[in-house]
């Protein structure tokens, strides 16, 4: 099979959303997002931030690897016109579950591989990086896709890249309710990971990730984390964002144990309701 020929039938495998805003600008910046269970990216005016693109490809069945998501992305860039601009500046967003928070006061950057080797599997041959959240004094030490770091180089030359852990966190701590004295629980959702980010008085009081199955799984990690942190789901207000609908099995089952439960607000970018998203559906990239 030619190659060509051969992305192609890559892409018909794909199902893509998108969304134009109707904002025309010659000058433009990428912001991309992907896990081994899609793809999305968003491009908005560089000097204003007025988003002018927004578009999702979610993979019919999770990718098995790193090796085989950059196959995916290839065939993305090969058929997408919009990935196939000029930008003035790119940021890479990599959403895996192979990190680890270390407040900055008990951080050392040569010991990046310690951090992690007690929650992740790690390999003598991973890279291991950081990101450091200014406002929290707390550091993400992760571990990113390298080849598509690697490839993205390819296409732009110089980018940025974080875990979206920290980019989560960044957008949550300026949210009104993070400075709440009441402890506010932020939950994203993914396909079958959900990560469980918890201020209280504008401090990070809790951030991690887990792997669900089910329904049960999903609200037994978060009653699980609010009981460790002796949180009563009586009084928490619970937020949610990703992938999940006020008519979905997860959203009923969480909304029978906790009672404050609710979508978080993006003001940036608006959907109605003709959108094929919703306005909480990618905080990550939108927010």
């Amino acid at each position: 099979m030619e190659t060509g020929l051969h992305l192609t039938i890559e892409l018909m495998q794909l199902k893509k959303k998108t969304k134009t805003f109707g904002v025309n600008a010659g000058i433009k910046k990428l912001s991309i997002q992907f896990n081994l269970d899609g793809f999305s990216f968003y491009i908005s005016n560089s000097d204003s931030d007025t988003p002018i693109l927004y578009t999702e490809y979610s993979f019919p069945v999770s990718i098995a690897t790193p090796e085989l998501l950059l196959e995916k992305i290839i065939a993305i860039f090969s058929e997408d016109k919009d990935l196939q601009q000029n930008f003035t500046s790119v940021m890479a967003i990599h959403q895996n579950n192979l990190f680890t928070m270390v407040p900055e006061e008990l951080f050392d950057r040569n010991s990046l591989q310690n951090y992690l080797k007690y929650t992740v599997k790690t390999l003598a041959t991973d890279y291991i990086t950081y990101d450091f959240i200014s406002p929290l004094q707390v550091n993400t030490v992760y571990i990113p896709y390298v080849n598509i770091n690697n490839y993205i180089f390819q296409n732009f030359g110089e980018f940025e890249y974080h875990h979206h852990i920290t980019v989560l966190i960044n957008k949550l701590q300026k949210q009104k309710e993070a400075s709440k004295e009441v402890p506010t629980v932020y939950v994203n959702v993914s396909k079958k990971e959900l990560d469980i980010i918890i201020f209280k008085n504008n401090t990070l009081r809790f951030s991690n990730s887990f792997t669900y199955q089910t329904k049960e799984d999903f609200i037994y990690y978060i009653l699980f984390v609010a009981e460790q942190l002796h949180l009563n789901p009586e009084e928490f207000h619970l937020y949610f964002m990703g992938k999940i609908e006020p008519n979905s099995a997860l959203y009923e089952i969480t909304y029978t144990f906790v009672r404050n439960v609710d979508f978080i607000q993006n003001t940036k970018v608006n959907f109605n309701e003709n959108d094929p998203f919703s306005a909480h559906s990618n905080f990550i990239l939108l927010a």
